[in-house]
């Protein structure tokens, strides 16, 4: 289950340890550029070493984790919690983030005007 030895790609850690829900999401992740290991983009087979520190970008927010034990098969989330340290920041409170508009329910699709208004209201955001 665990190997404290050599290297693990990085996709199959990322899912092993259940940062992702697929392996293949992971390395979609990494292809896209949204891992960075040690501060470097990474590739899917990029090895993995005890140390590295891994940024994983999703749903707008950057999770940090120090890799403390390498697996290559996934894991419970019991064993999986003890494979990391998570160094991310909190997230942001639910008040601090930008409410979405939202249409009456019924109301048939946007009109030109309501859409010309929802993105000058897109545009207004910083």
């Amino acid at each position: 289950m665990a190997s404290d030895e050599g290297t693990v790609r990085v996709d199959s850690w990322i899912w092993s340890v259940r940062l992702t829900k697929t392996r293949a999401l992971a390395a979609a992740a990494c292809r896209a550029g949204h891992v960075r290991v040690n501060g470097e983009r990474a590739k899917p087979a990029q090895p993995l070493r005890p140390g590295d520190e891994v940024r994983l970008r999703q749903a707008g927010f950057e999770k940090t984790v120090v890799v403390s034990r390498l697996v290559r098969k996934r894991v419970g989330a019991p064993v999986a919690a003890q494979c990391f340290v998570d160094n991310s920041p909190p997230p942001p409170p639910r008040e601090a983030t930008l409410p979405v508009a939202q249409r009456d329910r019924g109301a048939g699709r946007p009109t030109k005007r309501d859409r010309r208004d929802m993105e000058a209201l897109r545009r207004e955001r910083p």
